[in-house]
């Protein structure tokens, strides 16, 4: 069958002139991969190449695949995903994945936006400051869950718990312990 024409071209939209090495010694499994990768997959989805790509970049973070990382970054870049959103992806990584995990991945984004041209450290994109980030941390949680949030930021768990236990899965974690099990603080 060989590789798809659609393939083929969005290989090289995505990699311009790269031959995978795996043609010459995998070639049964880069024709599966390429097929179904850029063809079958990019072809059945409403999502734009900008936004897949940026979902790309960020599970290949949270997957720690850096190999990967390093060749879908400059792909990203090709399709409009800009330096500024490549550095945030990575960087609301390290919250849920931990630094530990993602300060290799921003080595090489450094390393690889380096290689692209791009002058390094970009523009500041901070919206807050150090004197307006609880304020505007607080309001981001009104906009996003109403007024009724707003006593909220200084409660604790119990609180919370006989506060807002409709709410579902927050409800689920706060209400554990009135089943009989315990936390650290009811011990």
């Amino acid at each position: 069958m060989g590789i798809t024409e659609a393939a083929q071209k969005y290989h090289e939209r995505m990699f311009p002139g790269y031959e995978s090495k795996f043609l010459e010694t995998d070639p049964e499994f880069i024709e599966l991969f390429d097929n179904f990768a850029f063809d079958e997959v990019v072809n059945q989805d409403d999502l734009d190449d900008r936004t897949r790509m940026m979902a790309i970049l960020s599970v290949l973070i949270g997957c720690q695949g850096i190999d990967e990382f390093k060749a879908m970054l400059p792909a990203a870049l090709n399709f409009g995903v800009t330096p500024v959103e490549a550095k945030e992806i990575v960087y609301q990584s390290v919250p849920y994945l931990g630094i530990g995990r993602v300060l290799p991945f921003l080595h090489v984004a450094n390393e690889i936006l380096n290689e692209q041209g791009v002058e390094l450290p970009l523009p500041c994109q901070a919206t807050t400051t150090q004197e307006n980030r609880l304020e505007a941390g607080i309001q981001a949680q009104v906009d996003i869950f109403g007024e009724s949030m707003k006593p909220f930021w200084k409660s604790g768990p119990e609180e919370i718990r006989t506060s807002i236990a409709g709410l579902q899965l927050t409800a689920l974690a706060i209400t554990i312990p009135e089943k009989g099990l315990t936390t650290n603080k009811e011990k």
